[in-house]
C-alpha cells in the first residue's frame, strides 16, 4: 500500500476540521475562544501543507506538518481537560471573550467542540504513525 494514502487521508481530515471550524464561527456565529484559535493555527496550515505533500510525494511532509499536529494535540488534550473539570477553571487562558468551558454545542450527550478537534488531532497524529511505519 503507498504510504502517501495515510497523508491523503490526514489531509482530508484536516480540511474537514477546518471547514467545520468555519462553520461554527462564520455560520452558526459561535465565538472560538482563546484555546480554540490556537488550535485553528496548527490545524489550517496543515490543509496546506499536507496536500502539497501528497500531491508531489514529499517524503518529508511529516517533518513539516508532525510539529503542527503534535502542538494542535497537545492543545486539545488541555483543552478538553478544562471543559470537563478535570483541572481547575483558573489554569485556563480564556480572560477575556467566551469561556474556553462554555458548552456551545453537545451533540449526543458527549461530543463538543473540543472534543471534535481532539478527535482530528489524533486521527492525524496516528495517520503519521502509520505513514512512518508503512515507509520503514
Amino acid at each position: 500500500m503507498n504510504s502517501f494514502i495515510y497523508i491523503f487521508v490526514a489531509w482530508l481530515i484536516s480540511a474537514i476540521s477546518t471547514l467545520g471550524s468555519l462553520f461554527f464561527s462564520e455560520i452558526m456565529d459561535l465565538p472560538p475562544c482563546v484555546l480554540c484559535w490556537y488550535q485553528r493555527i496548527c490545524m489550517y496550515p496543515l490543509v496546506i501543507i499536507l496536500f502539497i505533500g501528497f500531491m508531489t510525494s514529499d517524503k518529508k511532509v511529516l517533518k513539516y506538518a508532525a510539529p503542527l499536529g503534535l502542538i494542535g494535540w497537545i492543545i486539545a488534550v488541555y483543552h478538553n481537560l478544562l471543559y470537563y473539570h478535570l483541572i481547575p477553571k483558573s489554569a485556563s487562558p480564556c480572560v477575556k471573550g467566551i469561556s474556553c468551558t462554555t458548552v456551545q454545542i453537545e451533540w449526543l450527550g458527549f461530543i463538543t467542540i473540543p472534543f471534535l478537534s481532539l478527535v482530528g488531532f489524533s486521527l492525524i497524529l496516528i495517520l503519521f504513525f502509520l505513514n512512518s511505519r508503512t515507509r520503514k
